[in-house]
């Protein structure tokens, strides 16, 4: 990669790190409701195997080489078909330290993506009871 490109990659990176920085006024946020559970994919790259999971909240599931556990699953007060959101924890399984840890966004999987050379996870939906 040139140092121009590098450059405006770590522009665009810092710009995107400050906006999300910015706390959203209280009318800008949405009430939410957390649902029980979610419904989520993974792909497993170097196969091509697809597999949808269900977790509840507060459970893991093994899925190949990697375990997933979900902390807790949100989506829209009122529309639980809306746009989920879900904080998950990715661990290689026998490896402490997490390979993800954070919030995955339904609509925008690519916002905050899990880093893994063999697997992708995505959030699909929360559920409800």
């Amino acid at each position: 990669m040139t140092r121009r490109i590098r450059g405006i990659a770590r522009a665009v990176g810092v710009a995107a790190a400050a906006a999300l920085a910015v706390p959203a006024s209280a009318q800008d946020r949405v009430a939410t409701s957390e649902g029980g559970g979610a419904e989520l994919r993974a792909l497993d790259k170097l196969t091509g195997q697809v597999q949808d999971v269900q977790l509840a909240a507060g459970r893991s599931e093994p899925v190949g080489r990697i375990e997933i556990t979900l902390d807790e699953c949100r989506y829209p007060q009122g529309d639980p078909a809306g746009d989920a959101f879900a904080f998950l924890t990715v661990r290689e399984v026998g490896v402490p330290d997490p390979v993800f840890r954070g919030w995955m966004i339904a609509t925008a999987p690519a916002l905050n993506p899990m880093d893994h050379p063999r697997y992708d996870v995505w959030v699909l939906r929360c559920t409800t009871s």
